[in-house]
């Protein structure tokens, strides 16, 4: 059986499109409609840059209305101010009452992860490292978990310098509580 160029015998049925031949515009009326927009703006910044004449009351004529013209706006000099903190503030004293920081029995602790293998638990204690904060890694007995832990501290405040350092190096969850060995 002879093979048959279908592709070839389809392109010969169909005639080909003409382009319409493109519609002729008449550049003189786009013109003539941009010269009156720009005329119409024209005019209408010149009539708001012009002030309008004040209008008079009594009988004066024309010409001296016109000599008088609005009085001059006279500003008034500014106040002058005498500034004495600068005299003052080096003899001043500010009192501060510190709260008084409660030392808890229990120390808080700060554990910045949990996890299921000592690698990953060695590598976040690691980046903990790097931040210049030591940590450890404990195992409780009968659980698969591995925590990466930090502490003891006294005050919880210190507890959260140390989870604010580690959260600007994103590094994150971390969680402060009561340690319950």
């Amino acid at each position: 059986m002879a093979s048959r160029d279908y592709v070839k015998r389809g392109a010969n049925k169909r005639p080909a499109k003409k382009k319409p031949a493109p519609a002729k515009r008449k550049p003189w009326r786009s013109g003539l409609v941009a010269l009156i927009v720009l005329s119409g703006f024209g005019f209408g910044l010149y009539t708001l840059s012009q002030d309008p004449e004040p209008q008079v009351t009594n009988n004066l004529s024309s010409t001296q209305s016109k000599k008088e013209t609005k009085p001059a706006k006279v500003i008034p000099p500014p106040p002058e101010e005498k500034w004495d903190y600068v005299d003052s503030l080096p003899s001043r004293e500010v009192e501060v009452k510190a709260k008084e920081q409660v030392i808890s029995a229990i120390p808080y602790i700060m554990q910045c992860g949990a996890y299921k293998n000592a690698q990953q638990a060695e590598a976040r204690k690691l980046d903990i490292a790097f931040q210049g904060i030591s940590s450890e890694v404990r195992k409780k007995d009968g659980s698969s978990w591995y925590r990466v832990v930090l502490g003891p501290y006294k005050l919880k405040r210190d507890a959260e310098r140390d989870k604010h350092k580690l959260q600007r190096a994103k590094i994150e969850p971390c969680a402060i509580w009561k340690e319950t060995q």
